[in-house]
């Protein structure tokens, strides 16, 4: 069940937003809804999935999303 939905922001959705939403739903498991946007999107970095695969989160299948795509929602 869901408690709370989290958009998480940066310019490039690149790196430290990919992590953030990497780190929260590891931490949240079925307690969050979690996505990450940019105004500007680039690929993920792959530093940024290495080093969250160090630490045992993947976000390898993670992509870049612009923040319109979620404009309209709550």
């Amino acid at each position: 069940m869901t408690f709370l939905r989290i958009l998480v922001l940066c310019t490039a959705n690149r790196c430290r937003s990919q992590m953030a939403e990497g780190w929260l739903r590891h931490f949240g498991r079925d307690r969050l809804e979690v996505h990450s946007a940019g105004t500007s999107p680039k690929t993920v970095h792959p530093h940024a999935i290495r080093a969250m695969a160090q630490a045992g989160v993947d976000v390898s299948q993670h992509a870049s999303k612009h923040l319109d795509q979620y404009r309209n929602q709550h």
